[in-house]
Parts: structure tokens; C-alpha cells; sequence
């Protein structure tokens, strides 16, 4: 397989070292745009960390893949091969800047769990739709992932009209059928926990949350009904992490078919709870994954 990744991809790195503080440039043909999210909306003052917006030209209407980093990660944590590969693959991106702590994981557990099962389904509630169902996290409803989602799209259907950044938008919403959700860790879970209520184009879920509802029994939430069908679900997870039975049972009770369910035991010089979405050794998955599009 041709490595998309290679020579482009350090020059990105190079880059991001070189120009961090940038709010755009150009390398080649993609460009790239770092924009804080209190300009898109001024009430938002939380996690203020300027989302990432890379695309390819001005004429690219093609898939969106939105990227959500795990507890404590930056909008570019997932290192810039996936970014590279989802480019490759027609994909214009946005690495999407949002509040990512206290982990679901953190705040739903011991007590919190036994006074509510379904505490982690409340929690991903309100961080990803703005619906004040918990009080175990203080998230604004302008806080919100789809809000700062959609917050997003129409600053630069605004502002960057030749990026026809119109396309992603349906009614004032994301047009969720032109959008692949991926995400590592509580990245991942909340991909996932959007794709049950939304109708995306595809999840692309890396080791993503391992939300129980007991000691020994997983959220009720992973089994719910979806809105997005199985078909178009990924998942993958790390053979050496601690919480691997965990995270299979989840990818089983939401359905992923068991061909887009990967076991990754590579050899690697990255943690394994990170490894799936961050390693090169493992893209000729992640072009199995956006392939389905």
C-alpha cells in the first residue's frame, strides 16, 4: 500500500513546531486554520484551545472527519498521520477543541455510579448536546461539542466562502450525513454517544471509553438503539490495555460488526491505550475505515 503518511507528514510536524501560535498557512495544497472558539461564539470563555481546520482546496466538498482527543489532550493529540491518511482519503478535517475534563471516566465511578447507573449516559449528555442532565460536570450549554460543532461550521461558511464549508451545514445543523465522527478514548465514546442519537456517515472509534454501570457490568448506554447503522461503525483497541475486555464488550453491545472490530497486538512504541489512532504501523486500517464513506 502506498504510504500516504511519509514525507508530508513530517513536513506538517515540522510545521506545527515552527508555527504553532499561526492562526493559518498553507503547505502545498492543504491549508490549515487554527480557530479559538470564542470567536465563532462569544460566549463561550471554557477550553478555549483553537480547534484545527485542514483542507485540501477550495473546490473539496468531500467528507468532513471530526476528530475529538482523549482527557487531557490538545485538538492535534492524535498526531498528524491519521490527519494525513483522512486527507489522502478526499476528507477535509476539523480536530474539534472542547472540554474534556474531568474524564467521563473520573466522574462516574464509586459512588457516583452506585447512586446512578447511568451516570456516564448523563455526563456524555450534557458534554456532548448541552442538556443539563448531570451536575457532576459544570459544562455551559455553549460548551457543548455539537454546539461548538456547529458554531464552527458556520464561522467558516462565513468566513472562508471558497472552502464551501456551506455544504456541511443543513438547517443551521451539521449535515451529519456528510460527517465521519472519530475520536480516541473519551473521544471516542463521545463520537460514539453523537452517533447513537445522529445519523453520521461513519464512526471511527479508538479505544473509546469504557463507561460501566457497575463494577462488572458495562453503561446500558453502548446497547441503546442507534440512529447510525452498525455497518458504518469502527473499533479498535489495544491487546495490552487494562481495559480491553471492557472496551470489547462495548464494541460488541453497540453492535460493530466483527470485521470492524480490530484487536491491535502490532509491535509498537506507543501506549496501547493510544496506539490504534496514532501510529503509522496501523494505517492501513484507518484507510480501511474511511474507505467506507
Amino acid at each position: 500500500m502506498t504510504q500516504i503518511f511519509s514525507a508530508r507528514a513530517a513536513a506538517w510536524t515540522c510545521f506545527i513546531v515552527l508555527f504553532f501560535s499561526a492562526s493559518s498557512f498553507a503547505l502545498g495544497a492543504p491549508l490549515l486554520q487554527r480557530i479559538a472558539p470564542s470567536k465563532t461564539d462569544t460566549s463561550i470563555t471554557n477550553a478555549n484551545t483553537p480547534h484545527t481546520v485542514i483542507s485540501e482546496g477550495p473546490a473539496n466538498d468531500g467528507m468532513l472527519f471530526v476528530w475529538l482527543t482523549g482527557t487531557g489532550g490538545m485538538p492535534e493529540s492524535a498526531g498528524w498521520p491519521i490527519f494525513d491518511t483522512a486527507l489522502g482519503a478526499g476528507y477535509n478535517i476539523i480536530a474539534l477543541s472542547y472540554i474534556d475534563t474531568p474524564a467521563v471516566a473520573q466522574v462516574c465511578r464509586d459512588e457516583n455510579v452506585a447512586k446512578d447507573p447511568d451516570c456516564s449516559a448523563h455526563v456524555r449528555q450534557k458534554r456532548s448536546f448541552g442538556d443539563n442532565v448531570s451536575s457532576l460536570i459544570s459544562d455551559q450549554p455553549q460548551d457543548a461539542i455539537v454546539h461548538r460543532l456547529t458554531a464552527l461550521l458556520k464561522y467558516l461558511a462565513s468566513n472562508d466562502p471558497t472552502g464551501r464549508w456551506n455544504s456541511y451545514l443543513e438547517n443551521g445543523e451539521p449535515k451529519w450525513s456528510k460527517i465521519v465522527l472519530a475520536g480516541q478514548s473519551q473521544g471516542g465514546g463521545m463520537a460514539a454517544f453523537i452517533a447513537k442519537q445522529k445519523h453520521v456517515a461513519g464512526v471511527m472509534d479508538f479505544s473509546g471509553g469504557w463507561d460501566m454501570s457497575s463494577p462488572s457490568k458495562i453503561a446500558k448506554w453502548y446497547s441503546n438503539p442507534s440512529a447510525t447503522p452498525p455497518e458504518v461503525w469502527y473499533g479498535t483497541y489495544g491487546a495490552k490495555e487494562p481495559d480491553a475486555k471492557a472496551l470489547a464488550d462495548s464494541y460488541a453491545a453497540m453492535k460493530i460488526p466483527q470485521v470492524h472490530r480490530f484487536r491491535l497486538d502490532r509491535p509498537t512504541k506507543f501506549d496501547p491505550h493510544g496506539a490504534g489512532s496514532a501510529d503509522p504501523l496501523y494505517q492501513d486500517i484507518w484507510v480501511q475505515m474511511l474507505q467506507h464513506k
